[in-house]
């Protein structure tokens, strides 16, 4: 496999904004046999052959798009799950092989039996609900736009097409940008790279957040936050908002996830808590149904939808700051028994009747 890098993609001057952002962007990758490395396997084979850091960059920037400017599926729909490798061969896992094998054993159920909330597990997605990544998609945009003499438009329809769809659609099909292929994989580098130097600002999480894990940390629930990002960056924005220490696991694009769910599944798996008693955290209503379909709970955060598109959570909020860890123990409370559990109907005998005598006097 042939594989070259020479002139970079866009000229870039450092900005004010950026000062420690001082990279050469290569580019001109030419592949003879990988002309498209979307997958996870295809990437780490280009990583290799071009001599890139684990996480496919040179000094923290990207070098292949990534997956945060697309539309991923949500995955699970009938309960199938993703594939992981064992050394006697590969091991497919799905909800109901996790549900099972995740079970808490007799020690474990002792002690959830006297600490409930132990037994749960939080899973959130980063976008939008650990920090408001929405300017950072919108400014990489915008920057796009400017630097190659390019226009979008202002109105709402298009601002949410810029944060929800994928940049092939964007491009093609609302901003209407004539491009070739080569010219629109170069612009889509282009984008993660611009959203990647916009992630440096980032400075605080959601209102709310950190006093929420403090509650959910002295309630000794595990959290986890899963992310399209790699797992450097990833570290490296948490540790800057001040919220790192809360998370027991992270997960990310070296995790090679192909879905919502999947991500989900395997935020679980990291937890040693079973999907079924899980919460997830989501602000869109793709993120509320791939939680469903791993049997997980999912609370919704209203913001980037309005709450009528996310009637489909078990609980929806504006804030964090109206959540209270009982409200985790509410979500559970109506799960007694399985689906289709045989169960036993107590039938109330109501006290006997008063029998009335009527005496008569003759």
């Amino acid at each position: 496999m042939e594989c070259n890098i020479r002139s970079p993609v866009i000229p870039v001057t450092p900005s004010s904004s950026s000062r420690r952002l001082h990279y050469d962007y290569p580019t001109a990758i030419k592949l003879s046999r990988l002309k498209h490395p979307h997958s996870v396997g295809q990437r780490l084979v280009l990583k290799i052959a071009c001599g890139l850091d684990q996480n496919g960059s040179v000094e923290g920037l990207p070098l292949i798009p990534g997956k945060i400017f697309t539309e991923e599926a949500i995955g699970a729909e009938y309960g199938e799950g993703f594939e992981t490798f064992r050394q006697d061969g590969p091991l497919k896992v799905d909800v109901d092989f996790l549900n099972e094998h995740l079970e808490a054993d007799l020690p474990q159920r002792i002690r959830h039996a006297m600490k409930p909330d132990e037994a749960f597990g939080l899973i959130f997605s980063w976008d939008n609900v650990v920090a408001n990544t929405r300017a950072l998609k919108l400014n990489a945009w915008r920057q796009l736009a400017a630097e190659g003499g390019l226009e979008i438009p202002d109105d709402d329809v298009t601002q949410r097409r810029l944060l929800h769809a994928g940049a092939d659609f964007v491009m093609n099909k609302i901003l209407f940008w004539e491009k070739s292929e080569s010219e629109s994989e170069t612009l889509k580098l282009r984008l993660s790279q611009l959203y990647y130097e916009n992630l440096q600002s980032i400075d605080k999480s959601l209102e709310g957040l950190v006093d929420w894990l403090e509650a959910v940390k002295k309630a000794h629930i595990p959290c986890a936050v899963v992310s399209s990002l790699d797992r450097k960056n990833m570290v490296r924005a948490l540790e800057k908002i001040g919220v790192k220490e809360y998370f027991q696991a992270i997960v990310g694009e070296e995790d090679g996830m192909e879905s919502i769910a999947h991500r989900f599944l395997s935020a679980a798996v990291k937890l040693d808590r079973k999907p079924s008693k899980c919460v997830v955290f989501e602000d869109d209503p793709r993120g509320v149904a791939a939680a469903h379909n791993c049997t997980m709970m999912a609370v919704a955060l209203i913001g980037a939808h309005p709450a009528y598109e996310l009637v489909q959570a078990d609980l929806a909020v504006g804030s964090y700051s109206e959540l209270s860890v009982i409200n985790l123990r509410r979500l559970f409370a109506q799960r007694g028994f399985n689906f289709m559990d045989l169960q036993k109907q107590i039938i109330e005998k109501s006290p006997p009747k008063r029998k009335l005598s009527i005496d008569t006097i003759f």
